[in-house]
């Protein structure tokens, strides 16, 4: 399921029911396709060519909003990490049930979400974090049709 500071609607209900029934969690899109990583600033960044620049989160009206905000980066930099980081490491810290798979397109990404896994955070770094992102503006994907968009279903 996509679980990541940006997209928490699988909170607490898929969350919930799969830990009853003791089904790990394989988190996909931890780092909500890049934009956690605090390397995209704006929607001219990308290429054509890149599919995100035609998803609502990347668009004109919402990147802005979408963006890791100044508290984020500064708790990043109190931590040592940069955004992707933290933000991998917050999914990370949900419980040794979840497993995020982030995407990575280096090995210097490879390395440092790797290193993403063995940070710690005390609940009150939680609590700061999730303070510091709200969820993300715009769909998921252009066509939320020919995905499971259960949060319209709820």
């Amino acid at each position: 399921m996509e679980w990541s500071l940006h997209t928490r609607s699988v909170e607490p209900d898929l969350i919930t029911a799969a830990r009853e029934l003791g089904v790990g969690i394989v988190a996909y899109s931890p780092l909500d396709r890049g934009l956690l990583t605090g390397l995209i600033t704006s929607h001219i960044q990308l290429p054509e060519c890149d599919w995100r620049a035609k998803q609502p989160r990347f668009q004109s009206d919402t990147i802005a909003s979408n963006i890791p905000s100044p508290e984020f980066l500064a708790l990043a930099e109190r931590k040592k990490l940069n955004p992707a980081q933290l933000a991998l490491a917050w999914v990370h810290n949900q419980g040794d049930d979840v497993v995020p798979i982030p995407g990575t397109k280096s090995l210097q990404h490879l390395e440092e979400n790797v290193a993403a896994a063995f940070v710690k955070l005390s609940k009150e770094e939680m609590k700061e974090i999730e303070a510091t992102v709200k969820v993300a503006k715009g769909d998921r994907y252009a066509d939320m049709e020919a995905t499971c968009a259960f949060e319209t279903r709820l």
